[in-house]
């Protein structure tokens, strides 16, 4: 332990952070090796160089150019039926499987516990997203007299809460086998000042690292290594906060298949021209994400010769991918993205503080850099009506009141 000590203290004072330890001999023996073992488990470089690096404002050199998209809206009924039926093949072979990806908590809806335990206050009765999510798969199930494995990625803080959730609700009804859990990795929380923060005495806070940690999260706990032998050849990945998400959609898988590419995604148009929202696009020559902050009117003002917006396709979090392409990206550390947010803190008088503004920095890895790794991808847009209603703020838009409205329009209850 004295050992263990002594290199926590050296690795804190190389990279300014010895206020780590500030309330140390207040602590007993077991929060005391508790907060060692975290340090020697930080990766301190890593943490410091994201920070250091995020402070430099990057233009964008990249050649932008459109990616193309299709309309399922302005599809005919053959092209229906064709991309139907081969996607009915895949699932009926059992060479299909979901995962959701879970490892946010709900904060920023005032609400203490996992996202997906969050209960969506409906006019039949109150659900959590995850029942939500797991009707939604269990109504393929039942269509195709099948049970697709259903894969569900946490966080570190909040795996066990979730586990023991769908213990408590019987798993919904769903075959307790068919459904596993798989956590992400995480990173510390930094402050504007380049200085980690204590969540307690005892401990660093840390958050999840972004949804595109979960190619190197499945190949680390051997869930790629498991659907290879489960025989699936497709997989969706989708956020657990739409509750219109179509987990498993046949046209899309089979006009995926039909056009021969490994990946694909779901888009819905963008209203507003310049809405804070990430459009696709192609970045020399690669299938892409342009982000809002490179975002001007005039870019997003654009059309080809027929009058179609070239820049309006927005992600709503909805990929398809192979599980040759799963395997491509396993092992390829994904670039991080900074998020500025709130976070409670513990000061130096050791009082724990409460912004009421942003005051951090959160790294991120984005499921949708894995794109750039890729020729080509499909696109296709859907209705946001029938397939886009996300909970991500307590008001607004984004409100569990809107996607309340939304879902129990779509699903004509009253």
């Amino acid at each position: 332990m004295e050992k263990d000590y002594v290199r926590a203290k050296e690795i804190l004072k190389k990279y300014a952070q010895e206020h780590l330890l500030d309330f140390y001999e207040t602590l007993d023996e077991k929060q005391k090796k508790n907060l060692i073992q975290q340090i020697l488990n930080i990766d301190f470089d890593e943490i410091i160089t994201l920070y250091k690096n995020s402070m430099i404002n990057e233009k964008l050199t990249d050649k932008i150019t459109p990616l193309k998209h299709y309309e399922k809206e302005k599809m005919s009924s053959k092209e229906r039926k064709k991309y139907i039926e081969i996607g009915e093949k895949i699932l009926k072979n059992n060479e299909f499987a979901v995962v959701t990806m879970a490892g946010g908590q709900g904060t920023r809806l005032g609400y203490k516990g996992p996202k997906g335990t969050y209960l969506l206050d409906l006019e039949n009765g109150k659900k959590s997203l995850f029942q939500i999510m797991c009707e939604d798969i269990k109504t393929k199930n039942e269509k195709y007299k099948i049970t697709i494995p259903w894969f569900i990625m946490t966080g570190q803080e909040n795996n066990e809460p979730t586990k023991e959730f769908f213990k408590q609700n019987a798993y919904f009804g769903y075959e307790k086998e068919k459904i596993i859990f798989f956590t992400q990795g995480k990173l510390p929380i930094i402050n504007t000042q380049g200085k980690l923060i204590l969540d307690r005495f005892d401990c660093i806070k840390e958050a999840s690292n972004g949804n595109g940690n979960v190619f190197i999260s499945m190949e680390k706990h051997g869930i790629i290594k498991l659907m290879k032998k489960l025989g699936i050849k497709w997989v969706s990945f989708g956020g657990i906060d739409n509750v219109l998400l179509k987990n498993v959609d046949p046209l899309y898988i089979g006009m995926t298949i039909d056009k021969k590419l490994q990946i694909a995604s779901k888009s819905i148009f963008k209203q507003e021209p310049l809405e804070k929202t990430a459009v696709y696009c192609k970045k020399n020559g690669k299938p892409s994400i342009l982000d809002y902050d490179d975002i001007d009117l005039e870019i997003s003002e654009k059309k080809d010769s027929e009058g179609r917006y070239l820049y309006r396709e927005a992600n709503m979090l909805s990929h398809l991918m192979n599980i040759e392409a799963i395997e491509k990206v396993s092992n390829i550390q994904l670039r991080y993205h900074r998020a500025y947010k709130k976070n409670d803190y513990i000061n130096e008088e050791g009082v724990k503080e409460v912004p009421s503004k942003p005051n951090t920095f959160k790294f991120e890895n984005f499921i949708f850099d894995v794109f750039e790794y890729f020729d080509d991808m499909l696109l296709l847009r859907v209705s946001p009506e029938e397939e886009f209603a996300p909970i991500k703020d307590f008001t607004g838009i984004y409100s569990p009141e809107t996607a309340k409205k939304k879902y129990e329009k779509y699903w004509k209850i009253s």
